[in-house]
């Protein structure tokens, strides 16, 4: 084997071009600093390219390097690739040699771009489909020896977008005939009446067999364009924010992915000066690249904020005391939920606004149903419709902890980009209880108010959610529902846990609408948590049969049968997180009460993430949150007085007792002026005075 080092890689003194030595199976390796996760930071991995694919390793021992380069040819590049090498032969034969394992493949197939780092000379970005390679030499000379070894490459390894040859078999294609069966059966002498009856049923079954293969040819069809914008969200960049060299290796057809921002087959950090991406690869940790876009009225601006949402909760800074429920629940039974005061303990760290949120965490959904509607499949749009409807009930699996009641006036907002939806929500009436949200979407808007009425009942609480939910579409599409009744068992004795039982009737204002019964579960029942279902067009006729669990998944069979085998999948639920705590929080949930980067200071001081008994909660400070609970329920209990002489919310109106409330669309408005001055500070001190004046 020869080892030759090289740092711009020129041509040999025989003429021989680096594509020539590519062809004849020349490869390129060395050592690459790759950036990892911010715990780990920059981490030296062992790179080779080799027949357009580029291979990464750990570095264990030096003499693992030799196991990574093959029989023929090897060009080295970089200084410290040299001093590895060295060090192999100076270590060769002692020890036992660890068996070489590759960590990362890249094939340079699915290489959409790579371009160099605009602050530091040392770094550069290679962007596929699915991950962000960063990475870092040791000098520029070596840098530019890598990004020249990559476009030597390409002229030797075909680069292809995802919109590719994806050949299947579409349903205009097909035909049946059914001549020669006729024909067999009148030489047998079969009544041409029979025939034709058997040939009727032949073209019957042959239709609902289209039917089904229509289905599946759209599914293919979505799945390819899900591909094709995946491939896309790493090509996204602000016209404004390419000021570095970018070397294209694709030349996409789509180009305006995401509203039209970014500019075609590019990709682009635009806050490569103030810091590092994080990669998600094979020993990554997830992080979200968030991109602050503009959604309605609001305006705002195009600055991109790259930060890491957590993964779980803050360790409790001390440990819990138990509680008698016995003590607790014996003087509430048939009490109102609300209006009992509980100690911090049957709490989970986040508040009902942040909980009405949690049913946003599949809103892909909605994304996937605009989409089908846009391409005609109103049928599509509809189960899509069930399926986020069935899926907000997947989070409560395992949630046996009361989130906290708001003080009135209290607010939440979510801003994820990464999703690409924006929600607010405010508690806008005290008695009862009644919490008003407002969700964009791409393409979409949802929205409701929700008042919760619950009861002890001894050995269970039954919570009765009264309002309706609104989603409607660009197009002027409606669809609206009601959420069904949850029960909690075993307050007392035995295991606790949830049922979700009722009707839950989807109305739309177009061709379709769904009804959906969640079944209620019996103390013998070895299937839980069943939700069966059927769409219906304005006729009445059964276009799709739904069926799945309402914390695992749903399903689909177009048409008014029931044949589970041909069932197609229309959501499943992301599996728990690895960091469990006794609260059963998903991983989305985990995210909700976190300040994220520079949140605090634009936040107004109604939000719920600057309630102080919710974080002494999370940070496991339990007496504080206890004190804190207890001062907040004081001023909470003049939350009727001040209703009742003429308190109004801030970013709803009310529209009457059977109309509900309307988003003013004020509140992202204000928050870009930073405008909070009409907004009361309701978690922090008061007096016995202003009890008074209240």
């Amino acid at each position: 084997m020869t080892l030759t080092r090289s740092k711009s890689l020129p041509a040999t003194e025989n003429g021989e071009s680096d594509r020539e030595k590519l062809q004849s199976g020349r490869s390129v390796a060395g050592i690459l600093y790759k950036w990892t996760n911010y715990g780990k930071g920059w981490r030296s991995r062992w790179f080779l390219l080799r027949d357009g694919i580029l291979s990464y390793s750990k570095i264990r021992r030096p003499e693992n390097v030799n196991m990574l380069c093959p029989s023929d040819d090897v060009r080295l590049i970089g200084d410290i690739s040299t001093d590895r090498l060295s060090r192999m032969k100076s270590c060769s034969g002692r020890g036992r040699r660890k068996h070489h394992k590759t960590i990362g493949i890249v094939h340079l197939k699915q290489v959409s771009s790579y371009r160099e780092s605009k602050s530091d000379h040392r770094k550069f970005y290679i962007f596929t489909a699915t991950k962000t390679l960063h990475l870092r030499t040791d000098s520029r000379s070596d840098r530019a020896a890598w990004l020249q070894a990559l476009a030597s490459t390409r002229g030797i390894v075909p680069i292809q977008a995802v919109s590719g040859d994806f050949s299947f078999v579409s349903p205009k294609d097909l035909s049946i005939s059914t001549e020669r069966l006729k024909k067999r059966l009148l030489e047998e002498g079969i009544n041409e009446s029979l025939v034709n009856e058997c040939e009727q049923i032949v073209d019957a079954e042959f239709t609902e067999v289209q039917e089904q293969i229509k289905l599946l040819h759209e599914e293919r069809t979505k799945l390819l364009d899900a591909l094709r914008q995946l491939e896309m969200a790493n090509l996204e960049v602000e016209a404004s924010g390419i000021d570095g060299k970018v070397y294209q290796l694709t030349n996409h057809k789509y180009s305006s992915f995401r509203r039209g921002k970014y500019n075609e087959c590019s990709t682009s950090a635009s806050s490569d000066d103030k810091q590092d991406f994080e990669d998600i690869s094979e020993e990554d940790e997830a992080s979200f690249h968030d991109t602050k876009e503009s959604f309605g009225e609001s305006g705002g601006d195009s600055v991109q904020t790259h930060f890491k949402r957590r993964t779980k909760l803050p360790d409790p800074a001390e440990k819990e005391r138990g509680v008698s429920l016995w003590s607790m629940i014996k003087d509430n039974v048939g009490k109102d939920l609300t209006r009992v005061c509980l100690p911090v303990y049957f709490n989970e760290p986040i508040s009902s606004l942040q909980k009405c949120f949690e049913d946003l965490e599949y809103s892909y959904l909605l994304d996937q149903a605009y989409e089908c509607g846009k391409s005609g499949n109103s049928l599509l749009r509809a189960l899509n419709v069930a399926a986020f409807a069935v899926s907000g009930y997947a989070s409560t699996e395992g949630r046996h902890c009361k989130p906290f009641n708001p003080l009135l006036g209290e607010t939440y907002e979510a801003d994820f980009p990464e999703k690409g939806i924006r929600f607010f929500s405010e508690k806008v009436c005290h008695h009862p209880t009644v919490i008003a949200c407002h969700c964009e979407g791409k393409g979409w808007k949802f929205w409701g108010d929700t008042n919760l009425r619950s009861k002890f009942w001894g050995r269970s609480i039954q919570l009765e959610p009264v309002g309706i939910l609104t989603l409607e579409f660009d197009d002027g599409e409606i669809f609206q529902w009601s959420k069904v009744t949850t029960t909690i068992y075993n307050i007392l004795l035995g295991k606790l846990y949830c049922d979700h039982h009722g009707t839950m009737q989807i109305r739309g204002n177009r061709q379709y609408s769904c009804t959906l019964k969640f079944k209620e579960q019996s103390i013998l029942d070895r299937n839980p948590h069943q939700v069966n279902g059927f769409v219906e067009d304005v006729t009445g006729k059964k276009a799709a049969t739904v069926f799945g669990k309402w914390n695992d998944s749903l399903y689909y069979v177009a048409g008014e049968g029931l044949n589970k085998a041909s069932a197609s999948l229309l959501w499943k639920a992301t599996k728990p997180p690895p960091n469990v705590t006794r609260y059963n929080l998903t991983s989305f949930a985990i995210t909700l009460n976190e300040l994220t980067p520079g949140l605090e200071e634009k936040l107004p001081p109604t939000d719920s993430r600057l309630r102080p008994d919710q974080r002494h909660l999370e940070n496991g400070e339990y007496e504080k949150a206890n004190e804190e609970k207890q001062r907040l329920e004081r001023r909470q209990r003049m939350s009727r007085q001040i209703q009742e002489s003429g308190w109004k919310p801030r970013w709803f109106e009310s529209q009457g007792e059977s109309q509900g409330y309307k988003y003013t669309n004020d509140y992202w408005k204000a928050r870009d002026a930073r405008s909070w001055d009409d907004c009361p500070n309701i978690f922090g001190e008061f007096t016995e005075e202003m009890a008074d004046c209240a």
